[in-house]
């Protein structure tokens, strides 16, 4: 990761640090020979830790105690896989069932599952997530309960779903209206969450990730995570952002031993705002209409004079800003106004500040130069190219559909391009996401923009080194290097060394946080 040919064949831990590194000999004998524990990899690869650089880490436990929905067909199939997951859990009266990962584009009907198909499932109030999370859909249970009528009025930023001809909400809910439902779909005790967070933790490890990301982060989720940290059960490091809507300034101020350094492995790295959708569910903020539609250009979150004020703030309190942007308007809208804080006389400590866009789904040429001229860090969720790739052929037409996620323009900007998967949006696997970035094939097979795809040595040093560089701690983390901490990964394969359509198939073997190993695959007992 920090541009070596030749690997490195042994290295030194000492307190958590690597100590020494190079060839074994050397390593030996700068080591105290006496109770020190060799481990001989015996074939398998060793390399730094994957470090997350954005995801939502207080979700995926609560997720994965959800119907999955994610492999669902049809209607039909939603509904089968609710029935089971309602059989097989007990409820509280009035707890809101929950399901997670349709994908309407997946779907036979090619549509949302509206009321009219929950209310044949259950009288209970059920509400089953969109595979982006920015839309959902409620049964009238639900509906009732949360006070949605024909009445009710749309929070900008987001849409209600109407019944043909009639202001009766259908069910659908988008963006910013997920908030109408958000207290009664949050239901749990303290105690059940951090027991989920816990779950969710145990996830990530499993994929050889060691620091991890709260991407839109609360007061609520805040609390979890610091009692977590403060009892001592967190094994990876966590960065929180928290969205701008939730007054991070105040949580900042309530929590000052937190804000930009590790306490107990939890720390505040900054704000998040969001300033459009999804381009799979045709939300994304665009320049141009999606394809087929002479005026729809998807949909954004706030006007400039927000936007405006949030980079101000930003830059004027060198805080870190995150800000997801999917379409190009919304990348437009989000880099003229930081740019035009960048230029205010008073500002200061601008090129510390090292802001991010996330996702960067349709970021344009132009833009790429912009973000190289105020150093803003491209994260992109490059699994678009697999999981929505032929979506978005559809959406967008085959120019800017197969130049989604373009980490080759990136890259070859001198940007320090890292890789996410938005988690709970889709697993935290690296692998996954490594061979998306190398292969750019979609779910049918077909080869989408390959002009855009990047070696397998950039895809690991975006997962790694790059990820660390947007977080400060590239001094630290991201790369084998004496000085730095022992978080390593040993994986059953070389993924230099492989067929690049072989890369998702490598497993990892065993996560190493500061020198302690805190996840090892279970050998497989061979039984006859």
């Amino acid at each position: 990761m920090e541009g070596e040919e030749v690997p490195v064949e042994a290295i030194l831990v000492e307190d958590g640090v690597i100590k020494k590194k190079g060839n074994l000999q050397e390593v030996e004998a700068a080591a105290e020979t006496k109770g020190t524990e060799q481990v001989h990899l015996n074939g398998k690869t060793l390399m730094p830790s994957f470090i997350d650089p954005h995801s939502h880490f207080p979700f995926v436990g609560p997720v994965s105690r959800m119907a999955d929905l994610s492999g669902c067909g049809s209607f039909e199939e939603v509904a089968d896989v609710l029935r089971k997951y309602l059989e097989r859990n007990e409820f509280e009266k009035n707890e809101v069932v929950l399901g997670f990962g349709y994908d309407h584009t997946m779907l036979k009907e090619q549509r949302h599952p509206v009321k009219e198909v929950l209310n044949e499932i259950t009288d209970r109030p059920l509400f089953v997530f969109h595979a982006s999370a920015h839309m959902g859909c409620a049964n009238d249970a639900l509906l009732d309960m949360a006070g949605i009528d024909s009445r009710t009025e749309e929070v900008e930023g987001g849409t209600i779903g109407r019944m043909t001809g009639s202001m009766e909400p259908d069910g659908y809910l988008e963006e910013t209206c997920l908030s109408l439902v958000q207290q009664y779909i949050a239901g749990g005790s303290e105690r059940e969450y951090l027991k989920l967070l816990e779950e969710g933790q145990e996830v990530y490890v499993q994929n050889g990730i060691t620091t991890v990301q709260d991407g839109a982060a609360s007061l609520e989720t805040v609390e979890l995570c610091k009692a977590l940290a403060e009892q001592g059960k967190l094994n990876v490091d966590v960065i929180s952002y928290s969205l701008v809507d939730n007054d991070p300034g105040k949580i900042f101020e309530a929590n000052a031993p937190y804000v930009k350094r590790y306490h107990n492995r939890f720390k505040l790295g900054g704000y998040k705002m969001l300033l459009d959708g999804t381009p799979q569910g045709k939300t994304a903020w665009l320049t141009e209409p999606y394809e087929g539609d002479e005026e729809y250009r998807g949909t954004s979150w706030y006007k400039d004079e927000k936007v405006r004020k949030v980079t101000d703030e930003a830059v004027r309190n060198n805080i870190q800003l995150l800000t997801h942007c999917n379409g190009d308007a919304a990348a437009d809208q989000l880099l003229r106004n930081y740019k035009k804080s960048m230029e205010e006389p008073q500002q200061s400590g601008k090129e510390e500040l090292r802001p991010v866009m996330i996702h960067c789904q349709t970021v344009r040429d132009d833009q790429l130069d912009v973000m190289k001229e105020i150093q803003m860090i491209p994260s992109i969720f490059v699994d678009h190219t697999y999981y929505w790739g032929d979506v978005h052929l559809r959406n967008l037409g085959e120019a800017r559909g197969s130049r989604i996620s373009p980490a080759r323009s990136a890259i070859d900007r001198g940007l320090p391009v890292n890789l996410h998967q938005d988690s709970p949006v889709i697993r935290p696997d690296m692998l996954q996401t490594i061979w998306s970035a190398v292969n750019r094939q979609t779910r049918g097979g077909v080869i989408i923009g390959p002009e855009q795809r990047i070696s397998v040595k950039e895809a690991l040093q975006a997962v790694t080194i790059h990820a660390a560089y947007q977080y400060g701690e590239e001094d630290t983390k991201g790369s084998i290097k004496e000085g730095k901490w022992a978080d390593l990964v040993i994986l059953d394969r070389n993924p230099l060394e492989i067929d690049p359509m072989e890369l998702r198939d490598i497993q990892v073997e065993e996560t190493i946080k500061e020198g302690e190993t805190i996840y090892k695959k279970a050998k497989k007992l061979n039984i006859q």
